[in-house]
């Protein structure tokens, strides 16, 4: 049954690549159905795919290979969740590992342009709390590219 709602993502003409490379990386991940275009269209030729079925995280996803006309930017992420250091270390060195790169306050792109937030639940906890906890833990946030959790669990507590 397919969901109500997906999330479309237009990739120049990787979304296969990007898809299996998402499957591999993140649990509840998967490709399902690659369709391929019945005839030529703008930035492709007729059988090559045009776009891919897939879930990242449970969420349903169809990447399209529409061609470079609209590049993604950080306008939209995927926001991850992370229980701790193994597994914030794990998804952002496999995200930057992959020809993606840093950006600020657990933000990083993949090779496809993607955005992605790699965020600890101990940060999104000690902001959650409001007054001087959170302003510590926001403004060593502040000064981080990947989060480090011994630091914010260190500015919870000031």
């Amino acid at each position: 049954m397919r969901p109500k709602n997906t999330i479309c993502l237009w990739f120049n003409k990787d979304a296969e690549e990007a898809a299996r490379f998402y499957a591999a990386t993140f649990p509840d991940s998967e490709v399902g159905a690659i369709h391929q275009a019945p005839s030529d269209f703008p930035d492709g030729k007729e059988g090559e795919a045009i776009t891919v079925e897939f879930t990242v995280l449970g969420i349903p996803c169809v990447g399209l290979n529409g061609g470079p006309q609209f590049p993604h930017s950080e306008a939209f992420s995927f926001q991850v969740a992370t229980d701790d250091q193994e597994e914030t270390d794990r998804y952002w060195n496999a995200i930057v590992g992959n020809g993606g790169e840093e950006s600020a306050c657990g933000w990083c792109r993949d090779r496809w342009g993607l955005s992605w937030q790699i965020t600890p639940r101990v940060l999104t906890d000690a902001l959650a709390a409001g007054g001087g906890e959170a302003q510590r833990a926001f403004e060593a946030m502040m000064t981080m590219r990947k989060i480090d959790v011994a630091a914010i669990e260190a500015a919870r507590r000031g």
